[in-house]
């Protein structure tokens, strides 16, 4: 619990890593598994976690964030609930298909110009996912501190949102895999963000951007 009884805590925590992370591939509302990588980083991260000790874990649906979300939950002993609002962008027919694939898209390079207005072939603008990630932001802010567990690009949009950065320049947050970013939320006061992107494996952070030159875009 946060000593202040007016604040409430979130917790944001992005799932372990899958063989489709490790290839490179787009999963948006694909249903993968986590790899045993992934299953390892889950694990170490809830030793980190066990001290901002979360009272409730809420997760996506889809089983990689599940599956993270079930490892933080054994060790610290809490069970689970799910959000829809959570889950990652729908990505449509991009899913499934590498980085390397999609990048002369057309509607890639559109979306990486203007993913305020800009449509995935899901049919979500970036704009749309983080109003519905906020909106179950929101939800969780009672009093108490909750571990979200989502995916890399609504978290980058919820942070983007409360460090004020634009979103057309989300993807410039980093948020790898098991990576934890906190905030907190006070009462009609302003939203602090505590930290970002914390590795249970610092030397990761230096691995390349799933991404790649994508990043550089915008």
């Amino acid at each position: 619990m946060l000593p202040e009884p007016n604040l409430s805590g979130i917790i944001l925590v992005r799932h372990g890593e899958t063989a489709w992370n490790a290839q490179r591939r787009v999963m948006g509302d694909s249903d993968i598994a986590l790899s045993e990588v992934g299953q390892g980083q889950a694990a170490a991260a809830a030793v980190l976690l066990r001290d901002l000790k979360p009272s409730r874990i809420v997760s996506s649906p889809l089983a990689r964030a599940l599956q993270t979300a079930a490892i933080i939950g054994a060790e610290l002993g809490i069970g689970c609930e799910t959000d829809t609002d959570l889950e990652e962008v729908r990505y449509g027919d991009w899913s499934g298909k590498t980085y390397a694939e999609i990048a002369g898209d057309p509607r890639f390079e559109r979306l990486l110009k203007d993913p305020e207005g800009a449509r995935t072939p899901g049919g979500e603008t970036i704009r749309e996912v983080q109003e519905r990630g906020l909106r179950a932001i929101e939800r969780l802010s009672d009093g108490t501190t909750t571990l979200v567990v989502s995916h890399g690009d609504i978290l980058r949009t919820i942070v983007a949102h409360y460090l004020c950065v634009p979103l057309r320049r989300f993807r410039r947050i980093r948020i790898d895999n098991c990576g934890i970013s906190a905030v907190a939320l006070a009462d009609g006061g302003k939203p602090e963000v505590m930290f970002v992107n914390l590795l249970a494996d610092a030397a990761r952070a230096w691995h390349p951007l799933h991404w790649g030159t994508a990043n550089a875009q915008g």
